[in-house]
């Protein structure tokens, strides 16, 4: 196959030929995927994407094998999965595929934004790309939280009794919205019917959502690190091979790392009450969401007010929506925002904080030496700062900040450093 930027490919097999003249989806993936220009300078926080991409496919694979073998009825749910487990050839390992999969789409996806907020990706003329991003961070959230519900534990019981009850707190509608969430008047088989529902189409919804996403990144282009726009052939590199190469081997070291924990550490992210048969009569000691929904719970349980706790849960995901009209900086990138580089550090710490709080029992204290402080009290304070990042110090900060001079180009960026070597 011999081609050039802009025209559309000679294919040889005869039979690719004839359909990419009757449907060119081939001339479609080459210029989409192949001769598609992208900056020269990716780093490989750049391969992230694709990293999420793969780990999607894995989990909806995955996912519809372990469908075939589940039933969705509270009687015989927690059995189904311990038949999984030790009945259903490899079952043990899809099953641990699934489970692992789910925190590392989320690592995945965290990075990915995280990226996106240090160099600025949200900026026009991304900003739809940016919130079509973040309803796949909340599509994946609900999906996950779905899923968490179905193996039918004692954690999987209480969180979906915790979570929807917060419902409750909205004026008027609150109740009924909870009682449609169960199909009844507690957590039951009605419910547990409904996340398997979702839980299933959920992911097809991701994929198509994830089309959109990246049709967006193809009409704006990509960002890079230094955050300015290509100004010629001589800054942008075809997609193929080159970066199909370093996103292929970032994509290989990921699974690795991936598949170390689900041979050797499948319960790492996993909490053992939930290896205990669900039981209405019987509250464990310590409710806890996953991981990836720690900071959030934090924030819920900061607020002292029920309605309030919702609203700014709910609200730290919403705030991400509003986040390229709330940076109000002329420079995309960090590299160049010598201030904003070290509040965005600060954030990031900020964020972990709040996981390592959420994981906490809510009366659970720091001891310092003598000094005890209540972990409520640093959840108080992290709520406060994620808000006052958003809402405060970035829209203040674009105003008042000097950033360094920017590179003629993105070749002069790549090329300058390699010359003084």
């Amino acid at each position: 196959m011999a081609s050039t930027q802009g025209v559309p490919p000679a294919y040889n097999n005869a039979v690719i030929r004839w359909i990419d003249k009757r449907l060119p989806i081939f001339t479609f993936m080459h210029h989409e995927y192949g001769v598609f220009p992208t900056p020269r300078n990716f780093n490989y926080w750049w391969s992230f994407g694709g990293i999420a991409m793969v780990m999607l496919i894995t989990m909806i694979a995955t996912g519809i094998v372990l469908a075939m073998n589940y039933t969705p009825h509270v009687s015989y749910a927690f059995n189904s999965v311990e038949r999984i487990m030790r009945d259903v050839p490899q079952g043990w390992l899809i099953r641990y595929m699934h489970m692992n999969g789910a925190s590392f789409f989320f690592i995945a996806v965290f990075i990915h934004i995280f990226r996106g907020m240090y160099y600025g990706s949200y900026k026009n003329p991304r900003e739809l790309l940016w919130i079509l991003g973040v309803v796949i961070l909340l599509l994946m959230m609900a999906t996950a939280f779905m899923g968490y519900v179905l193996p039918w534990g004692q954690m999987s019981f209480w969180g979906a009794t915790v979570i929807t009850n917060l419902f409750s707190a909205i004026p008027v509608f609150g109740q009924d919205i909870v009682t449609f969430l169960w199909g009844g008047f507690s957590v039951d088989n009605p419910t547990l019917n409904r996340f398997f529902s979702l839980h299933y189409l959920l992911p097809f919804v991701i994929v198509g959502v994830v089309v959109l996403h990246i049709a967006a990144m193809h009409v704006a282009g990509s960002n890079n690190p230094i955050g300015i726009d290509p100004k010629g052939p001589q800054d942008t590199l075809p997609f193929s091979p080159y970066y199909v190469t370093k996103d292929g081997f970032a994509v290989v070291i990921f699974l690795m790392i991936y598949a170390a924990f689900v041979f050797f550490a499948p319960d790492f992210f996993g909490e053992p009450d939930n290896y205990i048969p669900a039981n209405p009569l019987q509250t464990p000691a310590h409710i806890v969401p996953e991981w990836y929904f720690l900071p959030f719970y934090a924030i819920l349980r900061s607020i002292p007010d029920k309605l309030g706790g919702v609203i700014a849960m709910f609200g730290s995901i919403g705030v991400l929506f509003l986040l390229p009209w709330l940076d109000t900086a002329r420079v995309r990138s960090s590299r160049f925002r010598p201030i904003y580089k070290w509040f965005f550090w600060v954030f990031v710490l900020n964020a972990l904080v709040l996981g390592w709080v959420g994981g906490n029992a809510a009366d659970a204290e720091l001891a310092i030496g003598s000094m005890h402080i209540p972990l409520l009290w640093i959840g108080r304070l992290c709520t406060f700062y994620y808000f006052f990042h958003f809402l405060i110090l970035l829209p203040i900060l674009g105003k008042i900040e000097r950033p360094l001079p920017l590179p003629a180009s993105i070749a002069e960026s790549v090329l300058k450093p390699a010359m003084a070597r």
